[in-house]
């Protein structure tokens, strides 16, 4: 599955006449219909894709081979890919999310502070949904210059400067408390 992308999922049926409700992880929504022919995972099934309109948080679509509402609303929920090859290029500075998801963080001192398991944005930029060791919940560490200084794809990793307070504090060597010591 290395060499296919995600770009979207479709969120059911929209209508009667087996359109359904798209939902693009394209950075520009409707590019998603440039890369079809669109196909499930495993590469079996393929979709041509003709764009119809918008929805409520998604676009809406034609998929060939799709006719009726039912078969629109039993793919609900299949995720949709395309080979990385038709990807384009991308600039220095930017990443496809799913090169970033499964990436070591460390800090600048080099201790592991987790592995990335998503990429989110809630419309305020991106998210780096971080877990690891010592870690009760997720982070979300901002996806930002100053709070992610390096992203090395070649050795997997990312080196983090999170905000303080954003990740536990590394407990203290165990040892006589200050002012306790003997006299």
């Amino acid at each position: 599955m290395d060499d296919l992308v995600c770009v979207g999922a479709l969120a059911g049926a929209f209508g009667v006449r087996g359109e359904v409700r798209l939902k693009s992880f394209c950075a520009t929504p409707e590019a998603i219909a440039d890369y079809a022919p669109l196909s499930d995972e495993s590469g079996t099934r393929r979709f041509d894709v003709t764009l119809t309109g918008r929805a409520a948080n998604a676009l809406t679509a034609r998929l060939s081979g799709i006719r009726t509402r039912e078969e629109a609303e039993a793919l609900r929920g299949l995720r949709l890919f395309v080979p990385r090859a038709r990807m384009p290029d991308l600039p220095e500075d930017e990443f496809y999310h799913t090169d970033l998801i499964g990436l070591a963080v460390h800090d600048p001192g080099d201790t592991l502070l987790g592995h990335v398991r998503a990429v989110l944005n809630h419309g305020a930029g991106d998210l780096l949904e971080i877990h690891g060791p010592g870690l009760r919940d997720t982070v979300l560490l901002p996806f930002t210059r100053a709070a992610v200084p390096l992203v090395d794809l070649r050795e997997g990793r990312v080196v983090a400067d999170p905000p303080e307070g954003l990740f536990p504090a590394a407990r203290p060597a165990p040892g006589p408390t200050p002012g306790t010591g003997r006299g």
